[in-house]
């Protein structure tokens, strides 16, 4: 395939992409790591799209295996400050930050053999010797980022404290209908359109 889509009009032929014909029905993608990069593009096109047509739905397709906590976090909080509800839906696994990005929509549907994988979060990049007072800044930095995503975790699902913090103490993945029992998600869908 070579990514372009030809249609034939009464202009003559015209191409554009998939994720521009996508795009004009306020449908987005977020299929990779949340990362600085992929959160600045998806705010751009969020930003876009409520400005376009305020109050009018934006649908968010997630499969993302997680990443960068801030990068994701400006996500977040991009999507519940827009005038324009946003649906989320999950379209694989929605893992770690994914899974914070997918708790920001107001409608949070998956498709039927989907997954939410929900845990504390992980220092990762630990390499070399560290001195005790800079292994106690990164704790505490670590535990600081686990109580925002726990805080999300039961604001948007209604659970306590407690309730998402026994949840989150391993890798927790949930089915579509464990997701919904726990408050995660709103409903299973068979179509995203």
């Amino acid at each position: 395939m070579n990514g372009l889509i030809l249609h034939e009009s009464s202009r003559g032929i015209d191409s554009y992409t998939p994720e521009s014909s996508l795009l004009q029905k306020r449908i987005l993608f977020f299929t990779e790591e949340v990362n600085a990069d992929s959160s600045n593009k998806m705010i751009e096109y969020l930003l876009y799209l409520d400005t376009d047509a305020p109050g009018k739905e934006i649908t968010v397709c997630i499969n993302s295996p997680g990443g960068e906590v801030v990068s994701g976090l400006a996500v977040y909080d991009t999507i519940r400050g827009l005038k324009s509800p946003v649906r989320t839906v999950c379209i694989g696994t929605a893992a770690s930050m994914g899974s914070i990005l997918f708790l920001s929509g107001e409608k949070r549907e998956m498709l039927p053999h989907t997954k939410i994988m929900i845990h504390d979060p992980l220092i990762s990049g630990l390499s070399g010797s560290k001195r005790a007072l800079e292994l106690e800044k990164e704790a505490a930095q670590l535990m600081e980022t686990r109580a925002v995503t726990a805080e999300i975790i039961a604001e948007r699902s209604g659970r306590s404290l407690e309730e998402v913090y026994d949840k989150t103490k391993e890798d927790c993945y949930l089915t579509a209908q464990e997701a919904i029992d726990f408050g995660i998600a709103t409903g299973i869908i068979t179509s995203i359109m």
